[in-house]
């Protein structure tokens, strides 16, 4: 079976570099699945679930905060903002942080405090909604 390079990154260094027989990604205009040989494409990445599947079916889950998607024929790159992987991820803190960004939007006055409130609940729901599913994982 042919598989194809990934490579996932954010500022703090190098996450995860390997083979996949396919990638899922959350593209701004929804969730994108990448197999080898995929055309090439590149893309903004909202906050939320990366999965990598290798050729057996087996699947690594990591956390992003949001950043881009490049694929080319066989690479595929995510330059995260943040990423971590699935077994970092709290749910605890997540749904405190989905709570805390829900209080901020309501208290949000100005156009950029609204903003930027609806950009950190988007983030926490997607982290809180990432923890539950690895939770029933593990």
């Amino acid at each position: 079976m042919a598989t194809i390079n990934v490579d996932i990154v954010s500022a703090e260094g190098e996450i995860y570099s390997g083979e996949a027989g396919m990638v899922f990604a959350p593209a701004r205009m929804g969730e994108v699945g990448i197999a080898p040989r995929h055309a090439p494409l590149l893309t903004a990445l909202k906050p939320g679930e990366v999965r990598v599947q290798d050729v057996e079916g087996n699947e690594e889950t990591f956390y992003i905060t949001g950043g881009m998607l490049e694929v080319q024929p066989t690479q595929v790159t995510v330059l995260a903002d943040t990423a971590l992987r699935g077994d970092q991820l709290d749910e605890a803190a997540a749904l405190e942080a989905q709570r805390q960004a829900e209080e901020h939007l309501r208290g949000a006055s100005q156009e950029t405090d609204l903003e930027r409130a609806r950009a950190e609940l988007e983030e926490a729901q997607a982290r809180y909604r990432a923890a539950q599913k690895l939770k029933g994982k593990r």
